[in-house]
């Protein structure tokens, strides 16, 4: 039987988020889980790179200069992402969290957004 933590070492997981600070932040935390991470500051960046009909994951800012995440979302399953998606946000809302789940978002975190709280989502995704 393959344990939850058997996947995450072997699963690739797309990060977008604008701030530099808050992307280290999330990138050694979904590292530190095991995961294999590619981080972007951009949509355009992140539909750009060559894993997005490979990974399994992607964990994506709402606001960004570019887009916005659920459009995002939309953008990268055209592009033949078929992966587990998390949107994070500081700007949380009744309505974005419909069109997020509507788009395709497993869940939707709000900023300021606790270490646990994602290693948790993840493993959640995962198990």
């Amino acid at each position: 039987m393959v344990k939850a933590e058997d996947k995450q070492q072997k699963s690739i997981v797309l990060l977008v988020e604008d701030d530099p600070a808050v992307r280290r932040s999330l990138q050694l935390v979904l590292q530190g889980s095991g995961f294999l991470v590619r981080s972007h500051a951009t949509g355009a960046a992140l539909l750009a790179d060559p894993n997005v009909g490979t990974a399994q994951a992607m964990v994506a800012d709402y606001r960004l200069p570019d887009s916005d995440g659920v459009r995002l979302l939309q953008d990268m399953q055209k592009a033949g992402f078929r992966g587990q998606a998390i949107l994070v946000t500081g700007f949380g809302s009744p309505e974005l969290e419909m069109s997020a789940r509507a788009a395709g978002y497993a869940r939707v975190l709000e900023k300021p957004l606790a270490d646990r709280v994602l290693r948790e989502t993840m493993a959640g995704l995962f198990s």
